[in-house]
Parts: structure tokens; sequence; C-alpha cells
């Protein structure tokens, strides 16, 4: 994860007020728990897997710009070429006009081919291969071998596209990878949604249940357990990854963004702590805090500390939306690091027509 987190829809506040603290909150503390302020509580309502995404999308492959297709006309010589789908969505063959193909499945481009050559060849039997997929494609980033982009030239899995990956990037000093990909905070998102995979369960614990199917167009990222940062985020002049130390609290985090501005409803900021699929959360009154009728809070690695710009009623739905935030943010940003990358080259072969 890299500093700063920036996105549009993050206010920018100032600072206000003296900080005054009590002393540090401790979430482990007996009678903590119970609704007093402050205190972490599991997260209801948590999303689970549609059931579906555990079985392969039974929809044939279509075509779509950027991808090879391999056309021959069988017995004509000479008629064997590779035709990259442009653009424009068009596939040009030999002499003929342009044929819109986007969309098409293999065996409908193979009709929509022979009704067209009709015209130059008596009874033309057109072969197919697809040669190379680039349309359809998903993101495998973070503490993995070969991150990068990976065509989806047909049903895939999560475990299958980490796999294609090059797998867990893996320490050479004591040939683990726990200590390098935090599983627990690693996610997918898709279409601009978090999707709930538990990666701790599905590679530390074999849990297939979280194993499911991939679409086009999904980012899944494993962050490096290396990285020990606090997350602020909101109505904050610079939301940001704050480098944890022996001793960071709320306080000293809003301060390491730049502070509250004048949009900011601190009175119930929201602090997510623990795995993205099974967090607990607090919520606090910043004003409480900074005037000492309430103590400072402790905070943790890989916390996200979330000022809201308005109220909000529910805790569960409030926090969702945090995570939801969180992961299309850090989904950003690694995405524009990465996207100078070179995806694999993966030539598939599916042969139509012989």
């Amino acid at each position: 994860m890299r500093a700063p987190l920036l996105l549009p829809f993050f206010g920018a506040l100032l600072l206000a007020g003296c900080l005054a603290t009590g002393p540090d909150f401790d979430p482990m503390a007996k009678g903590s728990g119970g609704g007093v302020p402050g205190s972490f509580q599991p997260l209801g309502g948590t999303k689970t897997l549609p059931p579906e995404d555990l079985k392969p999308d039974p929809a044939p492959f279509r075509l779509g710009v950027g991808d090879k297709v391999e056309v021959e006309i069988l017995d004509e010589a000479d008629t064997r070429q590779i035709c990259l789908i442009c653009p424009d969505g068009m596939l040009y063959y030999e002499t003929l006009a342009g044929l819109k193909v986007t969309g098409m499945t293999l065996p409908g481009l193979k009709a929509a081919l022979e009704a067209k050559l009709k015209e130059m060849y008596r009874a033309p039997d057109v072969s197919l291969t697809l040669r190379e997929i680039s349309s359809q494609r998903v993101w495998v980033l973070g503490r993995v071998n070969t991150p990068g982009l990976y065509p989806l030239e047909g049903p895939m899995t999560v475990l299958e596209a980490i796999s294609k990956a090059g797998g867990l990037f893996t320490s050479r000093f004591s040939g683990t990878t726990e200590e390098l990909a935090d599983l627990k905070h690693s996610f997918l998102v898709r279409d601009g949604e978090f999707v709930p995979v538990d990666f701790y369960a599905l590679l530390h614990d074999g849990d297939l249940s979280q194993n499911i199917y991939l679409k086009d167009g999904d980012y899944i990222y494993l962050p490096s357990s290396l990285s020990q940062e606090v997350y602020v985020m909101g109505a904050v002049v610079q939301p940001k990854a704050i480098g944890f130390s022996d001793q960071i609290t709320l306080v000293s985090a809003i301060a390491g963004a730049q502070g509250l501005g004048p949009h900011a409803f601190a009175q119930n900021i929201l602090i997510v702590r623990d795995s993205l699929t099974k967090p607990k959360v607090a919520s606090v009154n910043w004003y409480d805090i900074v005037t000492g009728r309430a103590p400072n809070i402790a905070l943790e690695p890989h916390d996200i500390v979330w000022v809201p710009n308005a109220p909000w009623q529910r805790i569960e739905d409030y926090a969702h939306l945090v995570i939801n935030s969180f992961v299309r943010t850090v989904a950003a940003n690694e995405g524009i690091h990465a996207g100078s990358s070179t995806s694999p080259n993966v030539q598939p072969a599916v042969n139509v027509g012989n």
C-alpha cells in the first residue's frame, strides 16, 4: 500500500481545537465491550458470497477488441491469416469488408465468415483458432511472484488466477508465504464493489467455499504483511496511509493526515479493525477525546480510520461503505502503479470447425 491515499470523494478539512487527551483506550481491557464508547464489536450483517459464483459461467466466450483469431479456409491454399479485432470492433480478412465481430462467439464468427466468403468461394469451410485474448482480463497484484494482468481465457477461479501469477511470493530465508502476504487484508474488487472472499480461509485453511470463479475486470490484491500502516480517510485534509510506530493513537493519526475540516462530522468517527471479511468496528466521538471527556484510542497496524462528513444511522451499513471505499482506493492506487506492466503473453488454442 502506498501513501498518500487520494480519491475525489474524500473531504479536505482543518484540525480545530485543543488536543487534550486522556489515557489510551485498550480494547482488550476488562469491561471495554458492551457498548462502551470506543469499544470494538464484531460487525453484524457480514456479506456472503453468492452461491452462483462458485460455479463456472456457462455462457460461451465472446470476442472483443484486442483478441486475435487465426482464420483459414480449409482446402484453399494461402488463406491462413491471423486477424486482430480492431478498436472499431471489426475483423478484416482477405478482401472482405470489415466484419463487426465484438460480442460474437467463435461458432457465430465461423458462420458469419462462411456466409460472406460465399461471394468468392463455392463452399468455404472456415477453421478458426483463438490465438490471443486481450479483451477479457483479471488483475492479480501484490505479493505474488508475477503480478500483472492475466487473460480470462476460460473459467478461472481465484486459486487458478493466483497460480497463473506464480503463486504467493515466498521468503527466500524462511520458505514461507504468510509473513509476506497479508491474507486477512487481501481483497477482490468486481465492478467497483468489494467481494467478500476470505483469502485467509482460502489460502491458509483450504476453505474452497471461498474459491469463486472470476469475471472480466476482477481485481485481486494481496498486500504485504510487512507493511505496518494505519489508513486515515474520509473528511481529513490529506487522506493517507501513516506508517505505524510503537505508539500511534487516533489523535496522532488524524494529525498526521493534517487534521479535520469544516465539513467533518467528527462525533461518529469509525475505526475498522481486523480482517476485511470479518471486521470489528468502533465508533468514537472526536470532541469527547480532545476535551478530555473520553480516553484517546491506541490504534493497531492496518486499522482504517474514517471521518464522515455527515451523520450515519446504522453502523453495519456505514462500515460496509467504508470497507468498499477503502478497497476501491487501494485498487485504484495499485492499478495506477502497475498500469505500465506488460501482461503475460498467453496463447490459448480453441479450434472451431475442423
